[in-house]
């Protein structure tokens, strides 16, 4: 799987400033039209993944032929130009070694028509000028039981392969855009170029021969080759600025080749990790058990504005961010008598002020998350908030970062709706006019215009 929506999605991060020649500027609210246009996410714990060698060559059924593992396709084609035989759905075929290496075992033990389904081609020709092809596939119940074991055993090898690299601490890498040097566990390395770089490959947990896919995509890039549109670059720094703008800093989600390097692809005979995502889960849904005695609810970290820092709880973070960055939410709260909305188009303001290495308090733009930290820890800005007509906007509903959990533990209380009351900001939300004469028979007016004609 090429890691999707992956499936998946792109977190945010700091853009890479390493050619850039300008030092702070000023930014003006007015002109910003910059738009963050894909989905960001904070940082998250981190995970592992890998694939398995085989002999470096694979032999023909019938014949002494060898062709190279990688070469699979070559393999398939002699067998059909000099045996003819065809093998149906290859590609589900989990190790394909294994599944010739057994079946040239078996083909010496029996004729290959107890096996196989016989296609003669040329049926109306004469009889020296038609063929027969042999199909070999599932159909036979021993070739799917074949699939099927060996795509267990993959699968078993493949989390075996994954759990050794996630509790692998000697991983040493070099990261693909600062060069930056990484020793420990992977996930260090992955992380470091989601946050920094804004390149998500997904969560080293869903990932499997990890280093193999880093030199990969290192390969690509040597190459001068985008990672995401895979046009080829006439020098870096181009390929640099396109990957920027376009945002193609993330991988091609349709680029097959990335499949292998994914534990999803794994899981089940037959079906790509698109199809998995896919699968409706209403008949699970249909039949779950109505006791939840067993239910436990796990507690959902809370990221600080201004740093990493996570909390499990919005008093503790509160604490923090008082403390660590004089920035004291509950204070604003009750000072600006803010509801649970304008909380959260505040915190969306302040995240995508963060993200865009800006300072909301004097506007000045920064090379680096670290250098605008600084700046406003030094300068007193953190609490300097900007007028509310600036932050209290509709686009400010909506979230900066997609798995914000902070958003979910601001605090609400029952005199918001009535504050809202006051001060006329209640949504109206108008009746579905597709029906007008449904409408009017049932509208409430009705019986208020009969009333008033019976006085």
């Amino acid at each position: 799987m090429a890691a999707t929506k992956t499936h998946g999605a792109a977190t945010g991060g700091k853009e890479d400033t390493k050619g850039s020649q300008r030092e702070a500027e000023g930014a003006n609210y007015e002109d910003g039209k910059d738009c963050i246009l894909e989905p960001l996410s904070l940082p998250e714990k981190p995970g592992g993944i890998t694939t398995l060698e085989g002999s470096p060559s694979v032999p023909c059924i019938f014949c002494e032929e060898h062709f190279p593992v990688a070469e699979q396709d070559k393999l398939l084609k002699h067998m059909i130009i000099e045996h003819k035989i065809v093998i149906a759905d290859v590609k589900l075929v989990a190790d394909f070694q294994r599944y010739i290496l057994y079946w040239r075992k078996r083909f010496t033990e029996q004729p290959i028509t107890d096996f196989c389904s016989v296609i003669r081609i040329n049926s109306t020709a004469p009889v020296e000028e038609q063929e027969n092809y042999f199909l070999l596939c599932d159909v036979l119940p021993e070739d799917r039981v074949l699939r099927e074991e060996l795509q267990k055993q993959r699968l078993k090898e493949i989390l075996e392969q994954q759990q050794q690299e996630r509790n692998d601490n000697n991983f040493h890498g070099i990261c693909m855009f600062c060069n930056g040097e990484f020793l420990g566990n992977r996930s260090i390395l992955l992380n470091h170029m989601a946050r920094e770089h804004a390149f998500n490959i997904g969560l080293p947990d869903n990932i499997v021969n990890c280093s193999e896919f880093l030199c990969m995509l290192q390969k690509k890039l040597d190459n001068l080759q985008c990672l995401y549109c895979e046009k080829i670059f006439r020098d870096k720094n181009t390929l640099k600025d396109h990957m920027r703008k376009k945002q193609h800093r993330r991988i091609n989600p349709k680029n097959r080749e990335y499949d292998r390097f994914y534990v999803i692809n794994y899981l089940e005979l037959g079906k790509s990790w698109e199809e998995v995502q896919l699968e409706d889960d209403r008949e699970l849904l249909d039949h779950q058990e109505d006791d939840w005695s067993d239910w436990e609810e796990h507690s959902v970290s809370a990221v600080c504005l201004f740093c990493e820092k996570q909390e499990e709880t919005i008093e503790k973070l509160c604490v923090h961010m008082e403390v660590a960055h004089e920035f004291d939410l509950l204070k604003i709260k009750s000072e600006l008598g803010l509801n649970f909305y304008q909380q959260v188009k505040l915190v969306n303001f302040i995240r995508r002020e963060i993200h865009q290495c800006r300072c909301y308090g004097c506007h000045l733009k920064f090379k680096s998350k670290t250098d605008l930290r600084n700046h406003m820890e030094e300068a007193k800005h953190t609490s300097l908030l900007p007028e509310k007509n600036i932050w209290d906007q509709p686009q400010y509903y909506f979230p900066t970062y997609e798995n914000d959990s902070l958003l979910c533990t601001l605090f609400d209380s029952e005199n918001d709706l009535t504050a809202q009351e006051q001060n006329g900001n209640i949504a109206i939300i108008s009746e579905d006019t597709s029906k007008l004469h449904a409408l009017k028979q049932r509208s409430i007016l009705n019986k208020l215009l009969l009333h008033e004609s019976l006085k």
